[in-house]
């Protein structure tokens, strides 16, 4: 009788953002933002080689959290995003790149987006862990480093109602819009994931010459409607809801890093 396949859980990171983030530091430090082979990455983080599991799974999670990015086939780089966290004087800024880092694993994104008010039981968010695909010794793994990466970055607390949290920057801040900076191109301005932040909806063969001011404002109410500049003379739109909170910000900046990071997987 041929054996069973082992059955592979849901991809997630194995170890906290605060962990993650510690070594991807340690990367920095040694690194800056130059691309490594592997193995030099690996000796970066404490481990003597890249070819075991734990400094694979190590690897793994930091690129889960968007903490570093395969420039090339064999080597890794640390984001420039880990740069800004480190040398920002803004705690405010701070605070919207760990948002950043939290929200970019697709699995937080979508627990995050169903747990709008806070997090359940253990019980609970294991049970949804398992339904989702995760084996049970896996499940309790995930759910202790989920929920130690969102009470590190105080993601419920930054968000709740009545909480000082200010509406974000522009968009074009962040680099989404008509000035997107070099490594973005408008083409890869998609967000399925991301229904609560942004609508996109491509219009052919037409030119940013052509936009009318006074339709940036979306027919529905409490929405911005922004032009984005496409190839070949097309364009799209941004429909942003207002306000337009951090952790808003930061899952459309996290999906458009992922969908960057599988256009290099392919």
């Amino acid at each position: 009788m041929a054996e069973q396949p082992r059955k592979k859980s849901p991809r997630a990171p194995t170890v906290s953002l605060s962990e993650a983030l510690d070594r991807a530091m340690r990367i920095y430090d040694n690194e800056r933002l130059h691309p490594a082979p592997v193995e030099v990455v690996a000796a970066d983080m404490g481990y003597k080689s890249a070819n075991n599991g734990s400094a694979l799974s190590m690897i793994a999670s930091l690129r889960y959290f968007g903490l570093l990015e395969r420039p090339r086939d064999g080597a890794l780089a640390v984001s420039k995003a880990v740069e800004q966290f480190r040398f920002s004087p803004s705690e405010e800024q701070k605070k919207n790149l760990l948002m950043q880092f939290l929200v970019t694993p697709p699995l937080y994104q979508e627990l995050l987006a169903q747990y709008t008010t806070g997090l359940p039981s253990d019980g609970n968010l294991r049970y949804e862990l398992i339904q989702r695909g995760f084996i049970p010794a896996a499940a309790e793994n995930a759910l202790q480093v989920f929920r130690q990466s969102v009470d590190f970055v105080g993601y419920y607390e930054a968000n709740a109602p009545g909480s000082a949290q200010q509406p974000l920057q522009p968009l074009a801040e962040i680099g989404i819009g008509p000035d997107l900076p070099s490594g973005i191109q408008p083409d890869d301005v998609d967000s399925p994931r991301a229904e609560e932040a942004v609508r996109i909806a491509s219009r052919d063969q037409q030119t940013t010459q052509d936009i009318d001011p006074s339709r940036m404002i979306a027919d529905e109410q409490g929405l911005d409607r922004i032009p984005v500049r496409l190839s070949k003379g097309r364009r799209a739109w941004l429909i942003i809801p207002t306000p337009f909170y951090m952790a808003d910000k930061a899952r459309l900046k996290a999906q458009i890093d992922l969908l960057l990071a599988e256009d290099e997987d392919e």
